[in-house]
């Protein structure tokens, strides 16, 4: 039996592996400026705020990326925008928005509005049930971030590590937190059929952080962000396929378990560093006087 050839055979799983690849491409470059731009919350509150949004968008027969879309990017704008009214702050803004929109898709899903039996997909992700249209969302919001990320790399990577200089080289601060709300919004949305509601951040998170252990500069950092997404994607997959478990789960456990791997070692290189050498035996030196026993 070949383990990496036999599940091939299965168009659904050809595609499945399609979707995990560039969700794991994706999620891992975007974590990068994420986690150094302290956002880790925000990604966690908005796959809550689009799940609302996606159970409106169900009730009202509106398309899942259309509704789920307009939702995201509405709750992050709201985020934004209530975050900087003195007294709020960014963590009460991103609880408050995010938190109601998914109270609001819970309440609607208890009315019976038919949408329970995809209830276990968009929380927990369904990569091996994914289509044509989320794959060409996938890969359409991929070349796009990609792009911005290539054509924008200088003044996204001086807002993310000094923002309070950026508007002396002309970046607005305003509208660089507003991009990049967006970019996490729609990450979120095209992701959250292959990884699920609870699992996004994790997605986010995990791949930048063992980036962050192991690469010396940023642009390293970024590359090694999106390569740790595609390998925990792939082998995620891989893994949920033979051991019949969610694909979702699965893949965060992945890259879980990589970051476990990674901090040890890396750890242990630390404190190889830190012991002290030791020094050669060097005699003692007698002066001319000295009488010789």
């Amino acid at each position: 039996m070949n383990i990496i050839a036999d599940p091939l055979r299965y168009e659904f799983f050809r595609h499945a592996l399609l979707a995990a690849t560039l969700a794991g491409g994706l999620t891992g470059l975007v974590g990068v400026y994420v986690v150094l731009r302290r956002m880790s919350y925000i990604g966690h509150g908005l796959s809550h705020a689009v799940f609302g949004g996606a159970v409106v968008g169900h009730v009202l027969g509106a398309g899942f990326y259309l509704a789920a879309g307009v939702w995201g990017v509405g709750a992050a704008l709201l985020v934004n925008v209530l975050a900087r009214r003195r007294g709020i702050g960014a963590d009460a803004a991103i609880g408050i928005v995010t938190t109601a929109s998914f109270a609001l898709g819970v309440a609607l899903l208890s009315r019976g509005s038919g949408f329970e039996r995809n209830l276990e997909a968009a929380l927990f992700g369904n990569v091996l049930g994914v289509d044509g249209s989320d794959l060409a969302a996938l890969a359409g919001t991929v070349v796009a971030v990609g792009l911005l990320v290539l054509l924008r790399h200088r003044r996204l990577a001086l807002a993310t590590f000094d923002p309070e200089v950026a508007p002396v080289f002309g970046v607005p601060r305003l509208a660089s937190d507003i991009v990049m709300a967006l970019i996490l919004a729609a990450t979120v949305i095209v992701t959250m059929n292959v990884l699920g509601v609870t699992l996004i951040a994790a997605a986010i998170v995990v791949p930048a952080t063992v980036a962050r252990l192991v690469a010396r500069s940023f642009a390293q950092t970024l590359a090694l962000g999106a390569s740790v997404g595609t390998l925990t994607g792939v082998v995620g997959l891989y893994a949920s396929y033979y051991a019949d478990a969610p694909s979702g789960a699965t893949i965060v456990l992945t890259g879980a378990a990589l970051f476990a791997v990674v901090l040890t070692v890396a750890g242990v290189a630390g404190r190889a560093r830190r012991l002290p050498r030791p020094q050669p035996a060097v005699a003692p030196v007698r002066s001319p006087g000295a009488a010789r026993p």
